[in-house]
């Protein structure tokens, strides 16, 4: 019982893994892209990448490829476009065309504020009491005269700064 429940595991996964990687256009191997080689990358800083935009070349790019060799006066304006769009992906002004990125920052950081602000709002609303006695002025003034009249820290504390023979703070 144990065995066939195990094998029936197993068979399904099989079945899934070669469903998803028939599903993906693989043709039962995953091949690994090779870090060693040079790779393209449209950069302001670097003008000329280390490889072409366009690394296969269909018929009609093959035969522009060819039509280059030749004198560039015969070539259109918008062969020589093409031309450029099979070696690089971008023109400097489409690399330096600012994005829109940064209204998504900003929206997620005041949403995260907002959101945090409520949680604020609820936590004092709901989870705090009422503000204790100790806090309100009567209660503050009360201990502070007590404190003095103990003479709490005569030498650098509050008693210090009590002018006791004028019954006022001293300036």
């Amino acid at each position: 019982m144990l065995a066939s429940r195990a094998f029936s595991l197993i068979g399904k996964r099989a079945i899934s893994t070669s469903i998803c990687l028939r599903a993906h256009g693989h043709a039962g191997v995953v091949k690994a892209d090779d870090f060693s080689l040079p790779a393209y990358a449209d950069r302001r800083d670097v003008p000329l990448p280390e490889v072409a935009f366009v690394r296969d070349l269909s018929a009609q790019q093959k035969a522009l490829k060819e039509k280059e060799k030749a004198s560039w006066t015969a070539l259109s304006a918008d062969e020589k476009v093409e031309l450029y769009r099979i070696k690089f992906n971008e023109t400097y002004a489409e690399m330096k065309k600012g994005t829109n990125e940064w209204k998504t920052v900003l929206g997620g950081v005041l949403f995260f504020l907002g959101l945090t602000g409520l949680i604020l709002i609820w936590q004092k609303h709901f989870m705090y009491g009422p503000v204790p006695h100790t806090f309100s002025d009567e209660w503050v003034s009360a201990q502070t005269k007590r404190m003095l009249d103990m003479r709490i820290n005569p030498v650098e504390g509050i008693s210090s700064q009590w002018d006791f023979e004028k019954n006022e703070w001293k300036k």
